[in-house]
Protein backbone atom coordinates (compact mmCIF):
# COMPACT_ATOMS: atom_id res chain seq x y z
CA UNK A 1 0.00 0.00 0.00
CA UNK A 2 0.89 3.41 -0.67
CA UNK A 3 2.33 5.78 2.06
CA UNK A 4 3.79 9.11 0.19
CA UNK A 5 1.45 11.67 -1.09
CA UNK A 6 -0.37 10.31 -4.34
CA UNK A 7 0.74 11.22 -7.61
CA UNK A 8 -2.60 13.27 -9.31
CA UNK A 9 -3.67 12.00 -12.91
CA UNK A 10 -5.88 14.94 -14.09
CA UNK A 11 -8.92 13.78 -16.95
CA UNK A 12 -10.62 15.54 -19.42
CA UNK A 13 -14.21 16.01 -19.45
CA UNK A 14 -15.62 14.20 -22.49
CA UNK A 15 -19.14 14.06 -23.74
CA UNK A 16 -21.13 11.08 -23.32
CA UNK A 17 -21.66 9.49 -26.24
CA UNK A 18 -22.46 6.26 -27.43
CA UNK A 19 -19.30 5.65 -29.37
CA UNK A 20 -16.98 7.41 -26.63
CA UNK A 21 -19.08 4.81 -23.95
CA UNK A 22 -18.50 1.54 -25.54
CA UNK A 23 -15.86 0.37 -23.79
CA UNK A 24 -17.72 0.90 -20.85
CA UNK A 25 -20.76 0.39 -21.49
CA UNK A 26 -24.31 1.76 -23.08
CA UNK A 27 -25.82 4.87 -23.26
CA UNK A 28 -29.80 4.97 -21.88
CA UNK A 29 -31.64 7.34 -23.94
CA UNK A 30 -32.88 8.06 -27.67
CA UNK A 31 -29.66 7.11 -29.40
CA UNK A 32 -29.19 6.06 -32.91
CA UNK A 33 -29.39 2.41 -33.34
CA UNK A 34 -31.53 0.86 -30.60
CA UNK A 35 -33.18 -1.58 -31.62
CA UNK A 36 -36.99 -1.60 -32.06
CA UNK A 37 -39.70 -3.18 -30.06
CA UNK A 38 -41.07 -4.42 -32.89
CA UNK A 39 -44.83 -4.13 -31.12
CA UNK A 40 -46.69 -1.48 -32.95
CA UNK A 41 -47.84 0.49 -29.63
CA UNK A 42 -51.03 2.76 -30.31
CA UNK A 43 -50.68 2.83 -33.67
CA UNK A 44 -47.39 3.98 -33.88
CA UNK A 45 -48.04 6.98 -31.69
CA UNK A 46 -45.34 5.54 -28.89
CA UNK A 47 -42.49 3.84 -30.08
CA UNK A 48 -39.98 1.61 -28.31
CA UNK A 49 -36.68 0.81 -27.86
CA UNK A 50 -33.86 -1.82 -26.17
CA UNK A 51 -31.01 0.94 -26.24
CA UNK A 52 -28.92 -1.02 -23.46
CA UNK A 53 -29.41 -4.62 -21.75
CA UNK A 54 -29.52 -5.20 -17.99
CA UNK A 55 -28.24 -8.45 -16.70
CA UNK A 56 -28.76 -9.26 -12.87
CA UNK A 57 -28.54 -13.11 -10.74
CA UNK A 58 -30.13 -11.46 -8.14
CA UNK A 59 -33.56 -9.28 -7.42
CA UNK A 60 -33.25 -6.22 -9.11
CA UNK A 61 -33.33 -3.05 -6.67
CA UNK A 62 -34.73 0.57 -8.46
CA UNK A 63 -33.30 3.47 -5.98
CA UNK A 64 -32.60 7.23 -6.64
CA UNK A 65 -29.72 8.84 -5.17
CA UNK A 66 -29.88 12.48 -4.02
CA UNK A 67 -26.70 13.72 -5.08
CA UNK A 68 -25.15 17.47 -3.64
CA UNK A 69 -22.20 18.98 -5.63
CA UNK A 70 -18.61 17.22 -4.09
CA UNK A 71 -14.95 17.44 -5.39
CA UNK A 72 -14.07 15.79 -8.61
CA UNK A 73 -11.45 13.35 -7.18
CA UNK A 74 -12.25 9.53 -7.58
CA UNK A 75 -10.20 7.64 -4.30
CA UNK A 76 -12.21 4.96 -5.44
CA UNK A 77 -13.04 2.44 -7.70
CA UNK A 78 -15.33 -0.41 -7.99
CA UNK A 79 -16.94 -3.29 -10.03
CA UNK A 80 -19.79 -5.90 -10.45
CA UNK A 81 -19.52 -9.20 -11.43
CA UNK A 82 -23.20 -10.26 -11.16
CA UNK A 83 -25.14 -7.13 -12.79
CA UNK A 84 -24.76 -4.15 -15.16
CA UNK A 85 -25.61 -1.26 -12.83
CA UNK A 86 -26.92 1.56 -14.48
CA UNK A 87 -27.90 5.22 -13.53
CA UNK A 88 -31.14 7.42 -15.01
CA UNK A 89 -31.38 10.80 -14.40
CA UNK A 90 -34.35 12.72 -13.31
CA UNK A 91 -35.67 16.37 -14.28
CA UNK A 92 -32.72 16.73 -16.62
CA UNK A 93 -29.90 17.85 -14.65
CA UNK A 94 -26.27 16.27 -16.33
CA UNK A 95 -23.61 14.88 -14.38
CA UNK A 96 -20.30 13.05 -14.50
CA UNK A 97 -18.96 9.47 -14.42
CA UNK A 98 -15.81 8.33 -13.90
CA UNK A 99 -14.77 4.78 -15.59
CA UNK A 100 -12.65 2.29 -16.84
CA UNK A 101 -13.15 -0.56 -18.89
CA UNK A 102 -13.50 -4.41 -17.50
CA UNK A 103 -10.21 -5.94 -16.71
CA UNK A 104 -8.69 -9.21 -16.02
CA UNK A 105 -6.06 -8.11 -13.05
CA UNK A 106 -6.96 -7.11 -9.71
CA UNK A 107 -7.30 -2.90 -10.08
CA UNK A 108 -8.19 -1.14 -13.39
CA UNK A 109 -5.86 -0.02 -15.83
CA UNK A 110 -5.09 3.55 -15.04
CA UNK A 111 -4.24 4.67 -18.30
CA UNK A 112 -8.14 3.75 -19.40
CA UNK A 113 -9.46 5.67 -16.70
CA UNK A 114 -12.18 8.38 -18.50
CA UNK A 115 -14.46 10.95 -17.39
CA UNK A 116 -17.81 11.65 -19.24
CA UNK A 117 -20.45 14.30 -18.68
CA UNK A 118 -23.85 13.45 -19.03
CA UNK A 119 -25.87 16.27 -20.11
CA UNK A 120 -28.81 15.11 -18.25
CA UNK A 121 -30.78 13.45 -21.18
CA UNK A 122 -29.73 10.19 -20.89
CA UNK A 123 -27.76 7.65 -18.46
CA UNK A 124 -25.82 4.89 -18.53
CA UNK A 125 -25.83 0.92 -18.11
CA UNK A 126 -22.16 -0.47 -17.39
CA UNK A 127 -21.16 -4.02 -19.00
CA UNK A 128 -20.36 -6.18 -16.23
CA UNK A 129 -17.10 -5.86 -14.53
CA UNK A 130 -16.61 -1.51 -15.44
CA UNK A 131 -14.56 -0.56 -12.94
CA UNK A 132 -16.43 3.29 -11.73
CA UNK A 133 -16.89 5.95 -8.71
CA UNK A 134 -20.19 6.80 -8.12
CA UNK A 135 -21.20 9.60 -10.33
CA UNK A 136 -20.65 13.34 -9.75
CA UNK A 137 -23.56 15.87 -9.11
CA UNK A 138 -23.05 19.35 -11.37
CA UNK A 139 -25.86 20.84 -9.63
CA UNK A 140 -26.90 20.48 -5.78
CA UNK A 141 -29.92 18.62 -5.65
CA UNK A 142 -29.30 16.29 -8.69
CA UNK A 143 -31.29 12.84 -8.50
CA UNK A 144 -30.27 9.74 -10.19
CA UNK A 145 -32.60 6.32 -10.63
CA UNK A 146 -29.51 3.70 -10.14
CA UNK A 147 -30.70 0.13 -11.01
CA UNK A 148 -28.88 -2.63 -8.84
CA UNK A 149 -28.60 -5.79 -7.59
CA UNK A 150 -29.77 -6.27 -3.90
CA UNK A 151 -26.64 -8.35 -3.47
CA UNK A 152 -24.38 -4.93 -3.88
CA UNK A 153 -26.06 -3.69 -0.41
CA UNK A 154 -25.05 -6.33 1.48
CA UNK A 155 -21.72 -6.33 -0.43
CA UNK A 156 -21.42 -2.83 0.79
CA UNK A 157 -22.36 -3.54 4.52
CA UNK A 158 -19.62 -5.52 5.18
CA UNK A 159 -16.81 -2.59 4.14
CA UNK A 160 -13.87 -2.85 6.20
CA UNK A 161 -13.99 0.50 8.34
CA UNK A 162 -10.06 1.21 8.18
CA UNK A 163 -9.66 1.70 4.32
CA UNK A 164 -13.86 1.27 3.46
CA UNK A 165 -12.75 -1.15 0.61
CA UNK A 166 -15.53 -3.55 0.06
CA UNK A 167 -15.70 -7.19 -1.61
CA UNK A 168 -18.24 -9.57 -2.04
CA UNK A 169 -19.81 -12.22 -4.73
CA UNK A 170 -21.28 -8.75 -6.89
CA UNK A 171 -18.79 -5.86 -5.43
CA UNK A 172 -15.18 -5.34 -5.73
CA UNK A 173 -14.41 -1.63 -4.19
CA UNK A 174 -10.80 -0.68 -4.28
CA UNK A 175 -8.96 2.13 -2.74
CA UNK A 176 -6.82 3.15 -5.38
CA UNK A 177 -4.90 6.39 -3.93
CA UNK A 178 -3.48 3.21 -0.67
CA UNK A 179 -3.00 0.67 -3.86
CA UNK A 180 -1.12 2.57 -6.63
CA UNK A 181 -0.30 5.38 -5.58
CA UNK A 182 -2.11 7.92 -7.62
CA UNK A 183 -5.64 10.19 -7.48
CA UNK A 184 -7.61 11.30 -10.40
CA UNK A 185 -8.40 14.74 -10.03
CA UNK A 186 -11.00 16.63 -12.85
CA UNK A 187 -12.77 20.73 -12.83
CA UNK A 188 -16.01 19.89 -11.50
CA UNK A 189 -17.68 21.93 -14.17
CA UNK A 190 -19.83 25.65 -12.57
CA UNK A 191 -23.46 24.60 -12.38
CA UNK A 192 -25.71 26.39 -14.37
CA UNK A 193 -27.87 29.41 -13.13
CA UNK A 194 -31.48 29.29 -14.40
Amino acid sequence: MATTAPTIIDLAIEEATPEALAPFGQVIGRVDGAVPVPVDFYKGAVKMSYPARFTCEHPVEITVAHMERRPGEVRYMERHFQHTQAFLPLAGKPFIAVMAPPSDGDLPDLSQVRAFRFDGSAGFAMHLGTWHEFPFAIEDGTDLVVILSSQTGYDLKGKDAQTEEAHGPDLDKKDIVARTGHVFRFQLPEPIDG
